[in-house]
């Protein structure tokens, strides 16, 4: 049996010709153009990706595929969070009093055309694998840290050693309670979700893992068994999903996505707006429409497939969630008579929202 390793190299696609040969040149009028995009942010798409596009231009399709759109850049931002600008150290942000991010890994097993770390991810130099021991030591020294989020590029992507080491490292600081890892490789390789890697995660709970599921089909067996060896290994999952127009921005998809999740061992977590990065706006919606899926949600399938609704920038951050109708507001939601109505649950906040 193939290595997950040996599978992503030998089975993925990483170049437009790969790409051309594959689906056909007619989908591809203007390849010199494309080529750009593709120059612009890493590309490559993984096999079980690969496998589950029916069509050029479906949602898996849209998701992986370099685009002329990304060309097109009218009000985005190249680092939209700024979460550089909230770096202490290399690798490090810390924005919020009790939590970093950690970034631990450039590389991921598929790149996103809606990244919206696109300006390093792919990219080892602005990632840095050579600098984690400054990172470490702000993590030892800042005592009010009590939740590191491991993300990169995917941290699932190291190997077992490497993430038996970080993971080792970080639960000898004191003050840390919580490790959390993003990753969107049970959806793009599940077959690196392997016994081992899990028997190593399980050294280090309380652990939990935040997964990337952004369309209903993403679900197949072998990613839902991946979930499933996860689980069983005592990790707490839940799901960080993108609102993405012409990829899940329906009701009845979302509706179906977070139902199977629920059913994966899944707890739905967060749907974001699509971040206003440079290169991926044509992804976005509106807040409409986010509004019109949650109120599409609630009442209509289990609360647990309920997620918060989240969105963010550089400057302004606003959460429509499960919180009480009592809960504490400080300023305004944008458009207040307007979205107020919408949901009793509204938290709006500034820089320093706690949600």
């Amino acid at each position: 049996m193939e290595s997950w390793q040996q599978l992503l190299r030998k089975q993925r696609i990483a170049s437009l010709e790969a790409l051309v040969a594959k689906f056909g040149a007619e989908h591809f009028p203007d390849l010199e153009r494309l080529r750009q995009a593709a120059e612009n942010f890493e590309f490559r798409i993984s096999p079980a990706m690969v496998d589950l596009i029916k069509a050029p231009g479906d949602p898996i399709w849209r998701q992986y595929v370099p685009d002329l759109q990304e060309l097109e850049v009218h009000d985005g931002l190249v680092d939209s969070l700024a979460e550089d600008a909230n770096s202490p150290v290399p690798n490090i942000t810390h924005r919020y009093p009790d939590r970093a991010l950690f970034l631990v890994s450039p590389v991921c097993a598929a790149y996103c055309r809606f990244c919206t770390r696109r300006r390093k991810v792919g990219d080892p130099a602005k990632i840095p694998m050579a600098e984690l021991e400054s990172a470490f030591r702000y993590l030892e020294e800042h005592i009010e840290i009590r939740d590191v989020i491991l993300s990169g590029g995917d941290p699932l992507l190291l190997s077992d050693r490497r993430i038996d080491e970080l993971c080792k490292r970080l639960r000898a600081i004191p003050h840390l309670e919580v490790i959390r890892i993003g990753s969107r490789v049970p959806c793009h390789l599940p077959e690196r979700i392997t016994p081992e890697l899990c028997g190593i995660l399980k050294k280090y709970h309380p652990l939990y893992i935040n997964t990337h599921f952004n369309h209903p089909d993403e679900l197949t067996p072998a990613a839902v068994a991946a979930l499933g060896r996860l689980a069983d290994a005592g990790v707490p999952l839940g799901c960080q999903t993108v609102l993405l127009k012409g990829v899940n921005d329906d009701p009845e998809v979302m509706k179906r996505l977070m139902q199977k999740l629920l059913a994966a061992r899944v707890r739905p977590y967060y749907i974001y707006m699509c971040d206003q990065v440079a290169g991926a706006e044509h992804f976005r919606t509106t807040v409409e429409k986010g509004l019109e899926i949650i109120r599409a949600l609630r009442g209509w399938t289990s609360g647990l497939a309920v997620p918060s609704t989240w969105s963010q920038s550089a400057t302004t951050r606003w959460c429509c969630g499960t919180t009480p109708a009592s809960a504490t507001c400080t300023g305004s939601p944008p458009a207040r008579s307007r979205f107020w109505s919408a949901s009793s649950s509204w938290l709006w906040r500034g820089r320093d929202i706690r949600c």
